[in-house]
């Protein structure tokens, strides 16, 4: 179990992001100690890791709840989000393909100053 603060240092997320994830929906069931406080576990990272890999690759916050949606309701959903992934891999590859083309473009004309 740990508490809020080292799930957000695990995860790289503000705890107002932790709270933000768990009131819009997409960490859901976190735990809570007989005090009140939230409690995260292992799973609770696994899914953090997750969702930090996702809003890293430029996914919107609905795709991303659409994907914890359907892996809550079951094994029947697999397709649906080997689907989305795939989706959102083919805009991450887009997005590497512009970059790579500016990046080199950036290091010409950066060339063109050391000559």
């Amino acid at each position: 179990m740990y508490a809020p603060s080292e799930a957000a240092r695990r995860s790289g997320f503000s705890l107002d992001t932790l709270r933000y994830y768990e009131k819009i929906g997409l960490l859901a069931d976190v735990g809570r100690t007989s005090g009140g406080r939230r409690v995260f576990t292992d799973d609770d990272l696994s899914w953090l890791l997750l969702f930090r890999c996702l809003r890293d690759t430029g996914m919107p916050i609905a795709e991303m709840c659409r994907y914890a949606a359907l892996a809550r309701e079951g094994e029947h959903t697999a397709d649906d989000r080997q689907a989305l992934l795939e989706r959102h891999a083919e805009r991450v590859e887009e997005q590497m393909r512009l970059l790579q083309r500016q990046y080199d473009h950036l290091r010409e004309k950066i060339r063109f100053y050391e000559t």
